[in-house]
């Protein structure tokens, strides 16, 4: 049974895998860009898996200057960009919810504030909420280049809340991460190993989480 949060007063999501079950979609994507090196792929990919929640920009320079050896420019951060998002736009729009995603957003209106911290960026986030008609669902939208941590600390700041008082929900080692660095509560939504065998409340998806939320809040 979880630890009660009698004094909630935000709850920030990660997007990918967390609202939308998008998380392999991207994946791919990044196996795609780089697919003329077949023989670095699972580094690629264990690279990726292992930061899912940062700006996929960060992620290109590391693949290219640390994996690949190779040099990265400007052109290479706008070609890959490109490619990702056409690889990624429209399965993303057509993916489905993280089961009870819709209904546990909805009933949260007007309870909590309801944001995102992404590593999508930003005006792309905006864009795909808008196409998928899930504004309503959120009361604020953040994506890159701002960091999980700053978007964190910016609640806090921005609504005079305690770290008490915020819960940051991911399903990547990012989410937690920027949790712990801004003392705020963590719940995984484990779709994967991520955080096997780690000491932190786990959910399969919303639907649970919101059976989780009503014993942890009165």
């Amino acid at each position: 049974m979880p630890k009660r949060i009698d004094t909630l007063k935000a709850i920030v999501f990660d997007f990918d895998g967390v609202i939308l079950e998008s998380h392999d979609i991207k994946t791919e994507a990044f196996l795609a860009l780089f697919a003329d090196h077949s023989d670095r792929l699972e580094e690629i990919r264990s690279y990726h898996l292992h930061n899912v929640g940062i700006s996929r920009y960060v992620k290109f320079e590391h693949i290219m200057r640390e994996i690949l050896g190779l040099p990265y420019t400007e052109a290479d951060r706008e070609r890959l960009g490109a490619g990702f998002a056409r690889l990624t736009h429209e399965r993303i729009l057509a993916c489905p919810e993280v089961p009870g995603a819709r209904e546990l957003l909805r009933g949260l209106r007007g309870r909590v504030l309801r944001a995102v911290a992404s590593g999508t960026p930003q005006d792309e986030l905006r864009q795909i909420v808008g196409e998928r008609s899930m504004t309503e669902w959120f009361d604020e939208l953040w994506g890159t280049p701002r960091t999980k941590p700053d978007i964190l600390c910016d609640v806090l700041i921005r609504h005079r809340l305690s770290p008490a008082q915020v819960l940051m929900v991911g399903d990547g080692m990012s989410d937690y991460k920027a949790a712990q660095e801004t003392g705020v509560r963590f719940l995984a939504r484990e779709a994967g190993l991520v955080f096997a065998g780690m000491d932190v409340d786990k959910v399969r998806d919303l639907v649970q989480m919101a059976q989780w939320l009503a014993e942890a809040i009165h």
